[in-house]
């Protein structure tokens, strides 16, 4: 008997396809019209489930997993009483110390897989509270992405290491400095034979120098580097036609045409907050002149890169290169053959089209390849760029970021093979978790435990530290001194704005001990390593330090572009390109929020909604709906996937647009010694990937288990409803409108007003509600662009950290109860196997006649003269009218006191301008009117009105592509003013006549008229 829940996948697809119109659609669940949908778009909200609680509401096993892990989590009380709290005055204030002043600092935050991104650290009296995105900094330019957002909360973690350790005894750091001595000695007699360093990718100038220096005074020991999301195919590819190690960045703001074969570029990577600024500038539509970049995206999974796309095509991973192959031959690359074969997804005029766009755009152009494509691809992908005159104008080349730029798989593997071997007699390993995530075939743990003494520096006293003698615990980089590269070069310094918490240590302290100079603090070591770069003159060298601490860049350390030529033979080093054998493959990627298991212990990047799939708290096997079918499978199923010997056993989650005959599976979860967050979330990928076949490989078809697993995603959770019905359902008939507004660049041209609502839906109609004059003072109203928005999922962790938000983990979320106070909803348009992707970013509305309001019994939600719906928390009694009356569905009730007032650690990490809310009250967004008042404070001192771009809200200071704008409507001059004025404007519900101030630009496209989709 088939589940009440079954759904019929062929004929979902029959029902999107059969009156040729393409429907706009956010789950499958929906179109197959389930039972459980039903309920739920009828019920508007999920049935208050008490199951075995504690006196707070959370499960007894939750709690105990999620209690003092991050900020914001359940507590123990069941009623509304704080802990009783002493104050004491600072008695000496810091000079720079204003109470209630904050302070903001330069710094940078460096990536596990290299590279650095520029950011201003807010500090309230010495606590670093939020994180926002360096204007002067070439890899941010004032944005940033989830990870740097939340990243804040890592520092205040109350799960990180605090003390040094010698195998599971306490010990102080001096006693880890003596052993460091004596090991100086010993090796120093033995030039470092048997001595070994492992650390993550180094791109720290002064890192390096300490490694080289280290190297010189011992010639036989070595430095290993290993990420597992590395670049080693990326640098192979170059090197294969270049004949050099070379790195290399994108000027996405001069492309015109740009081709992804499987690059997620977005907002990941290196340069990703930097590339999707360039790409949205040059997508930024201001009238029907504006010119508009095209993009291409050919990729196995679904992504925001190729969300964003104006054509893309789901491929097998293997097939990718027979993609680049077919346009490499077309464009003319020597050495590839013109009868070399696309795959079989993509048809031989979709690439035609694709290289006559290429052709006539030539030095204007990017094809670039994703990181876990292997060398071949991107050795072509360079040629072709090459051949296209890229090379220099788009494609930027120079020297190496990375103080040693090796093959880390290779690096890794050398290590793995030594330490079998019993050459390693000491293994210091800086940072990383390779006993967690190295490949599977190596068996590094086993490897490791042959190694006679093992030292660890750490954050967490993880998975690889478990396995070390001794441990000592790693500053955070607010907490401590170094210096950093961007994806170009430039050099940043990383800051630090609060003395380590614990007794945590610098990598540079422990390298300083081991050359023999223990008492260099961080400082130290930084500042004289760039005395030493004679970029000033020692009179003006302090003038120049005070000067790189305050913009947080070291100016003139960009590398100059390099002049590179391909190597005239390099195309007989790729091989055939013969595609991987196999029914079915597997494909390997980075999580979208916790990454390659770095921030697993993160519980704002936890509850986080993934990009395009809205998944928390865990990981899947994504698979298309064709491939679903063809195995039998539903959501939620279990399958065992065999690869290389070795099987996982994982949930299926079938997602539109993935490519046929594929599995997708993301690394980060499986954790055992993340910390009490992060442990026993999701499935351990790493446990079956391999050396040989990092990116993708074949796969016999997985076979079902019979059991089930509860995926929890929030896709389904706000579906906006009218009346109990689907608003998509009706949108043709009862309001004319779709919620998400497109339009090809063509017909936009054609018809500016297409997204524009009928006048009788605009003009102002009698009503009951309370009247106000906006024409006077400040009217605050936000502009959200749909074609710049990339659904990168920043603004919603910034506002976590800006409004002290509160985690409410899995169970809660499945009930319906996540807390975050703004959303980024994703749309499907067409059919199944392949539709367009939209992305809808959800905040308060902020209705002139808002429908919350006037049903709220008590007047705790009411309207300001300035036009913002606020929020009395202390007059709310939770009767949920108001939620109930929200078309939007934008508000949030605390079911439960889920903020963690027992925590001492987590105080630092709140942001003292927003009160922190107890259990039974509304919440959602405010339009940051904490900042809105400091602004109109500070402005009334001065006597003065506020200026335009004054007030910054946080969603819209995080957003890496512009795509917010908020500001003061009643000023003509404004910059969001001016975008309500534009003929792409339009307002959600607007027949409703709430008069929301969130308005939006309706998304235009630039599909190319000779691919006929």
């Amino acid at each position: 008997m088939k589940d009440k829940n079954f759904i019929d996948l062929a004929s979902v697809r029959a029902s999107l396809e059969k009156d040729g119109r393409k429907r706009f659609w956010q789950t499958i669940e929906q179109v197959a019209e389930t039972e459980e949908f039903q309920q739920l778009a009828h019920q508007e909200f999920t049935t208050f489930r008490p199951s075995p609680k504690t006196e707070s509401g959370m499960s007894r096993r939750n709690m105990l997993k999620l209690m003092a892990a991050s900020a914001s989590l359940a507590g123990l009380a069941a009623c509304t009483k704080m802990p009783i709290e002493k104050i004491a005055p600072y008695v000496r204030p810091p000079e720079e110390f204003v109470p209630g002043k904050p302070l903001f600092y330069a710094t940078s935050m460096p990536r596990p897989e290299g590279g650095a991104i520029g950011l201003l650290v807010k500090s309230n009296m010495g606590r670093p509270t939020k994180v926002e995105g360096n204007p002067d900094h070439p890899a941010s330019l004032g944005g940033t992405d989830a990870f740097a957002q939340a990243s804040v909360l890592d520092l205040w973690d109350p799960d990180r290491a605090r003390t040094v350790m010698r195998e599971g005894t306490i010990v102080n750091y001096s006693d880890f400095l003596d052993l460091l001595s004596q090991l100086r000695s010993q090796y120093l007699a033995k030039k470092g034979a048997g001595f070994r360093i492992l650390t993550e990718t180094v791109t720290s100038p002064t890192l390096g120098s300490q490694l080289k220096a280290f190297l010189a005074q011992f010639p036989q020991a070595k430095w290993h580097q290993y990420t597992p999301v590395n670049r080693h195919a990326e640098r192979e590819g170059v090197r294969t036609v270049y004949g050099q190690y070379l790195s290399h960045y994108y000027r996405f703001d001069q492309a015109e045409v740009v081709v992804s074969l499987d690059a997620d570029f977005l907002c990941s990577g290196r340069g990703g907050v930097r590339y999707a600024r360039d790409f949205a500038d040059k997508r930024r539509i201001t009238d029907t002149h504006s010119p508009m970049n095209r993009l291409y995206v050919v990729e196995s999974m679904a992504t925001i890169t190729g969300a964003a796309a104006d054509h893309r095509v789901p491929v097998r991973p293997s097939h990718v290169e027979g993609v680049a192959r077919a346009i490499a031959a077309a464009v003319g690359v020597r050495g590839v053959e013109p009868g070399a074969q696309s795959s079989p997804e993509v048809s031989t005029e979709w690439v035609r089209s694709v290289v006559a766009d290429l052709q006539q755009r030539r030095g204007a152009s990017i094809v670039l390849a994703g990181e876990h494509q292997p060398p071949a691809v991107h050795a072509l992908a360079h040629a072709i760029n090459a051949a296209l005159g890229n090379a220099g104008k788009t494609v930027v080349y120079i020297d190496p970021i990375e103080a040693q730029p090796v093959n880390e798989m290779e690096s890794i593997r050398e290590l793995a093979a030594d330490m079998n071997a019993g050459t390693v007699e000491t293994l210091l390993i800086i940072g990383g978790n390779p006993v967690y995530n190295a490949p599977a075939d190596l068996d590094f743990k086993k490897a490791l435990d042959k190694v006679k003494l093992r030292l660890r520096l750490g954050i967490y006293n993880d998975e690889t530290s478990y396995h070390c003698h001794w441990f000592v615990p790693q500053t955070h980089y607010l907490e401590s001194w170094s210096d950093e590269r961007a994806f170009d070069g430039t050099a940043c310094i990383v800051q630090p704005l609060i003395a380590p918490l614990y007794e945590n240590h610098s990598a540079h302290e422990v390298l300083g001990a081991l050359l023999g100079d223990p008492g260099r603090t961080p400082h130290q070591w930084v500042r004289d390593y760039w005395s030493g770069q004679k970029l000033a003159t020692p009179v003006e060298y302090e003038t120049f330090w005070e000067t790189c601490l305050e913009k947080g860049v070291i100016p003139g350390t960009a590398f100059p572009a390099k002049t590179v030529t391909p190597k005239p033979d390099f195309a007989a080093a790729l091989g055939t390109g013969a595609a991987s054998a196999g029914p079915m493959e597997i494909a390997f990627r980075p999580d979208p929020s916790v990454w390659d298991g770095t921030y697993t212990n993160n519980s704002w990047l936890q509850e986080l909604p993934k990009p395009i799939t809205t998944l928390t708290w865990d990981n899947a096997a994504y698979i298309s709906p064709r491939s679903a079918e063809k195995l039998g499978v539903q959501r939620d199923e279990v399958i065992e996937i065999a690869y290389q010997g070795r099987k996982l056993r994982m949930p299926v989650m079938v997602l539109p647009g993935h490519a046929d005959d594929c599995i997708t599976v993301n690394f980060g979860y499986g954790r055992t010694r993340a910390g009490r967050v992060g442990n026993g979330t999701g499935f351990n990928v790493y446990s079956i990937w391999t050396s040989d076949k990092p990116g993708f490989g074949p796969i016999p078809a997985p076979a079902k288990t019979g059991d089930r697993y509860h995926l929890v995603t929030t896709q389904r959770h706000h579906i906006i409803t009218q009346g109990g019905r689907k608003v998509e359902e009706e949108s043709q008939a009862a309001f004319n409108r779709d919620l998400v507004r497109v339009a090809d660049l063509e017909e936009f041209r054609s018809n500016p007003d297409f997204a524009a609502d009928p006048p009788e839906q605009t003009t102002q109609a009698p009503n009951l509600y309370p009247r106000y004059d906006y024409s006077q003072g400040y009217q605050w109203g936000m502009s959200i662009d749909l074609t710049s928005c990339v659904g990168c999922n920043s603004c919603v962790v910034a506002c976590y950290a800006e409004n002290n938000i509160a985690v409410v983990g899995k169970e809660e979320v499945d009930h319906g109860r996540i807390m975050q106070w703004i959303r980024v909803d994703t749309y499907w348009r067409g059919g199944l196997d392949n539709p367009e992707t939209y992305h809808m970013v959800m905040p308060c509305m902020h209705c002139e006649n808002a429908p919350c309001e006037y049903v709220c019994p008590v007047g705790a939600t009411m309207h300001s003269p300035e036009g913002l719906n606020l929020m009395i928390y202390n007059r709310c009694v939770g009767t949920r009218y108001c939620s109930n009356n929200c078309p939007y569905k934008v508000r949030r009730f605390n079911f439960y006191l889920y903020s963690d007032w027992h925590t001492p650690s987590l105080y630092g990490v709140r942001n003292p301008d927003v009160s922190v809310r107890s259990r039974g009250v509304m919440e959602k967004c405010t339009y940051c009117v904490q900042r809105i008042k400091e602004a109109e404070i500070k402005a009334e001192v001065e006597g003065r009105t506020i200026k335009d771009g004054e007030v910054v809200t946080a969603c819209q200071q995080a957003c890496p592509t512009q795509a917010i704008v908020f500001g003061n409507i009643n000023d003509p001059n404004s910059k969001v003013a001016n975008l309500k004025a534009q003929s792409r404007k339009y307002v959600l519900l607007a027949e409703l006549n709430i008069r929301p101030r969130t308005s939006y630009l309706a998304r235009v496209r630039n599909p190319n008229p000779e691919i006929k989709e």
